[in-house]
């Protein structure tokens, strides 16, 4: 891969953040499992946040190379943290660059381009998670209003944000017909947080319950066509999913560093265990598949900012399956190589393997990513 001048220069500079700003809180986030606020205000002035606004609204103009450099560092030191940089890019300024209108663009993305504006992504219901088509969260047409009623789960951030993305059905149909994208704000009456789930891992990306009773939103919340909600969903999808690639690839490469620095400090049998050619062969299978991944991340990347849009589909679901699969993989081998030190809560690496397992779950399971990439393969 070659970045360009500037983007080199982002990577150094969140490289920077992340130790200096990110590394400090790691600690407090596991132990409190707290959202840490104060990196809303840290990534927001550097325009992390807000990656993806474009220059003409004020933002920094990013693209998706560039989101996936800034979230693979920020991915080395914190999981959960990574998750917060470019936060507003799938639950706001792509779905408004794709399906908004001017007026909706302009009356969002200069707000957005700020760095304060969190946004979440209402999508998953206790019955629909895989299969988005039996959402069952209703928005009934009511003059120049919509009236909301339903229940969604495993909603991040939705807690802290100011705007949430929400997929409900305005109309009677099968599978994904009728499924329409409103984009809401959090302080419309009718919308209440309910319990914040309990998670093995990245603890500090807060997740929660959430139920809409009676909600009433205006009609110009509708992003797109009424009834379209599930292309622009699967569109959104398609373009951040690289990006949680990308986290985990960061996971990866430190589990990798933390694997080799152990390696060359435990002694057993005399001699370092990096001496040992079972831990050696360790080692290099992690630096063969993460070598692999990267590779694959940013070239699919640069063909994605290219903009062919003709296999992003099957690149985006190729990405996020193999750099997951692969973070979850050097993890598991990482506490190994640690022996006993990996259980241990002393070393990060325990944190890796449970922090990786979340990527291979969310935004379409690994399971149904193979099955996307087999139906391109096969036209369907």
């Amino acid at each position: 891969m070659k970045f360009s001048e500037e983007q080199e220069m982002l990577r150094d500079m969140v490289r920077r953040v992340a130790e200096e700003q990110v590394r400090p809180l790691v600690a407090g986030m596991e132990e409190t499992k707290r959202f840490p606020e104060e990196l809303v205000e840290v990534f927001g002035d550097l325009g992390l946040l807000q990656m993806w606004v474009p220059d003409e609204y004020g933002g920094p103009g990013g693209d998706l190379t560039s989101v996936c450099i800034a979230k693979e560092e920020i991915g080395k030191v914190s999981l959960a943290a990574s998750t917060l940089c470019a936060n507003n890019s799938i639950g706001l300024i792509l779905p408004l660059l794709h399906f908004g209108s001017e007026a909706q663009k302009q009356r969002y993305l200069p707000e957005a381009a700020k760095g304060r504006t969190i946004s979440a992504v209402a999508i998953t219901e206790p019955e629909a998670g895989s299969d988005v088509s039996a959402i069952r969260t209703t928005a009934r047409r009511d003059g120049n209003s919509y009236v909301v009623n339903g229940q969604k789960s495993w909603i991040t951030w939705a807690a802290q944000a100011n705007y949430m993305l929400l997929f409900a059905r305005t109309a009677e149909g099968r599978g994904h017909d009728g499924i329409s994208v409103f984009l809401v704000d959090t302080k419309t009456p009718g919308l209440k947080i309910g319990r914040k789930e309990v998670k093995m891992g990245r603890h500090g990306s807060p997740t929660y319950q959430v139920f809409f009773e009676d909600m009433r939103i205006d009609a110009d919340c509708l992003l797109g066509e009424e009834g379209n909600g599930f292309k622009a969903c699967m569109k959104i999808l398609d373009l951040n999913r690289p990006s949680v690639a990308a986290s985990s690839l960061g996971l990866a490469q430190a589990a990798m560093d933390e694997s080799v620095n152990y390696a060359k400090d435990r002694r057993q049998f005399g001699k370092r265990i990096g001496d040992f050619q079972a831990i050696q062969f360790k080692l290099a299978d992690m630096a063969m598949k993460i070598e692999a991944a990267r590779t694959l991340l940013y070239t699919s990347t640069q063909e994605i900012d290219a903009g062919d849009s003709s296999r992003l589909t099957l690149l985006s679901s190729i990405v996020k399956c193999f750099v997951t699969d692969i973070a979850m993989e050097v993890a598991l081998e990482s506490v190994q190589v640690h022996g006993s030190y990996g259980y241990s809560t002393e070393y990060p690496v325990e944190r890796f393997m449970r922090d990786a397992k979340l990527n291979q779950i969310l935004e379409g399971t690994n399971e149904i990513h193979r099955v996307i990439i087999a139906r391109q393969l096969l036209g369907k």
